[in-house]
């Protein structure tokens, strides 16, 4: 079993920054891959970014590439994502989510665990 729980949103202005984290319960994460996701009302779910179980290998949604990073500590059992340059349209739930395996996945289906998720709000 895997425990996810995310931290680090909230209310922003448009064009500043936050940085979110995820904080991952059990003895896998060191070997999982990882993804964020979000949520607005309304829509579905949709990828953000993915990191792979040594960090080599990340993948973002175009709509997020340049302005956000994802990054993990293995030795924490943390994974990160940096936003920078925040606008309105990334106003969201932004989940966490593990996969107990390799690769890294850009579909939620393939993950194992998710968190509570964490609210964004960036305003105009």
């Amino acid at each position: 079993q895997v425990q996810l729980v995310e931290s680090g949103g909230g209310l922003v202005q448009a064009g500043g920054s936050l940085r979110l984290s995820c904080a991952a319960s059990g003895r896998t994460f060191s070997s999982s891959a990882m993804g964020w996701f979000r949520q607005a009302p309304g829509k579905e779910r949709e990828f953000v970014a993915t990191i792979s179980a040594s960090a080599a290998v990340t993948r973002y949604a175009d709509s997020v590439k340049g302005r956000f990073t994802i990054s993990r500590d293995n030795a924490e059992n943390t994974v990160y994502l940096q936003m920078n340059s925040l606008k309105p349209e990334d106003t969201a739930v932004y989940y966490c989510a593990a996969r107990l395996s390799w690769p890294i996945a850009t579909t939620p289906g393939p993950y194992d665990y998710w968190g509570q998720g964490t609210q964004v709000t960036v305003s105009s």
